[in-house]
């Protein structure tokens, strides 16, 4: 990255009567890009991919690079540096892309972190970028030349994509401690040490998955709030998030969507019609939504003028699953910006517990091996002020040598152990039935 860097995208628009997803899914696959990113956000699929600039944030304090540019910040700065990193970037109209793992939490906290656990957030502003909507598609690049082959891409239209039929099976019966975790969590909540935890567990793919694929045809059976595929930084991943950490707009308003209270979808409208209304009922799932909310209040309140709660206990239908769904919102207090609001969700409410500090101690604990990019954030951000943050659930993560799932229950005191394994099994649903044999 020793290049100077142009100041400006070059950009052309085109007509397409490709459906937004199936472009999405080829750029992916073209195999003209080693770095990607795919992002879905309310009805606009973003591709984007190579790196005019990159910023990580590691134990060792967080670094921009941009051609020759190379600046470093403290990690005790936090979050807010990466927005000051990022303002000092020599382009005009770019927008990262990238993740977060769920140790960013506690690196930001102060905790350490075993050596060698690498990078805990990563962005990169993309050489070239394509943002498509029904019939339209808007082309970025960094020069005329990738422009041209980027244009020559999106124009070769090879048709709907043809995908086996097949799907694997996998078992996802708890060969772990699930069960008895959840009953040590609630005896913790008995004793009065927390409120509230969400206990995951993994379970491994035994086959070779094609992620892209898998991606595809699981986001048509999916009702995500946002998606994601991606193989970006040493991570892969392709993801059906139920719900946003943190939507920020460029002036200034902030909203967190916490989901919590969960019961399956089973494809009968009066099943699940009558699982809704017993979702709605349960003293339970009301209370674990109750202090999910409350605690989201509580944050952006640190952060904001004035929060407001916005329908409160509505029910949001997930792919396999129906949650319990709020809109918690505010506008920025002077001397804010995103990524101050950012650090104070971060990890969402609805992936860790309440208190948040108290339910990761007892999430390493139990868990035992960390999340990694589970329950963290895939995101964008815009030089406006723009931020988007999806909770990494409903996801396939995959590595050179395996493919895994991993989903996780929210614990309160009146939580069964047998429930919450449900549960996890009907989130796994989101996935299973859609992972797309690989070579």
């Amino acid at each position: 990255m020793s290049a100077p860097v142009s100041t400006h995208y070059c950009e052309t628009a085109l007509d397409i009567a490709e459906e937004p997803l199936a472009l999405a899914y080829r750029l992916a696959r073209s195999g003209a890009f080693h770095d990607y990113m795919v992002y879905e956000n309310q009805g606009t699929w973003s591709f984007a991919a190579g790196r005019l600039a990159e910023l990580r944030l590691s134990p060792a304090g967080i670094e921009l690079t941009c051609g020759p540019l190379v600046r470093h910040l403290p990690l005790v700065k936090g979050l807010p540096a990466v927005g000051s990193l990022l303002a000092s970037l020599p382009l005009r109209g770019w927008r990262a892309y990238g993740w977060a793992r769920f140790e960013l939490a506690d690196v930001l906290s102060g905790a350490t972190l075993p050596a060698g656990s690498g990078d805990l957030l990563f962005l990169v502003v993309p050489a070239v970028e394509v943002r498509i909507t029904d019939g339209r598609a808007l082309l970025r690049a960094s020069d005329e030349e990738r422009l041209e082959h980027l244009a020559g891409l999106v124009r070769s239209d090879t048709g709907s994509p043809t995908l086996p039929e097949a799907r694997l099976t996998i078992n996802a019966e708890d060969y772990g401690d699930y069960r008895a975790a959840v009953a040590a969590a609630v005896a913790a909540i008995e004793a009065g040490h927390l409120e509230k935890v969400i206990l995951s567990r993994e379970v491994t793919v035994p086959y070779t998955v094609d992620l892209a694929a898998s991606y595809y045809a699981g986001r048509q059976h999916n009702t995500p709030a946002r998606s994601f595929l991606l193989d970006l930084g040493g991570i892969k991943a392709a993801g059906f998030s139920p719900e946003t950490i943190l939507e920020a707009t460029r002036d200034g308003m902030v909203t967190t969507t916490p989901l919590a209270g969960t019961r399956a979808r089973t494809g009968s409208p009066h099943a699940d019609a009558r699982l809704r209304a017993d979702l709605l009922s349960d003293p339970k799932e009301i209370h674990e939504h109750a202090i999910s909310v409350r605690l989201a209040c509580d944050e952006l309140a640190s952060v904001c003028r004035t929060v407001q709660v916005r329908d409160f206990m509505t029910v949001q239908e997930r792919g396999s699953v129906q949650h319990l769904a709020s809109a918690v919102s505010g506008r920025l207090r002077d001397g804010h910006g995103p990524w101050h609001a950012l650090a104070a969700v971060f990890p969402a409410i609805t992936a860790t517990g309440v208190s948040k500090k108290t339910a990761r101690e007892l999430i390493r604990e139990v868990e035992r091996t960390p999340r990694g990019l589970y329950a963290g954030a895939v995101l964008t951000c815009d030089d406006d002020g723009a931020l988007d943050a999806a909770l990494v659930l409903r996801t396939i993560f995959q590595d050179n040598s395996r493919t895994w799932l991993r989903a996780g229950a929210g614990v309160v005191r009146h939580s069964r152990p047998e429930r919450e394994y449900e549960e996890t099994c009907e989130k796994l649903n989101c996935v299973t039935g859609h992972l797309v044999p690989g070579e």
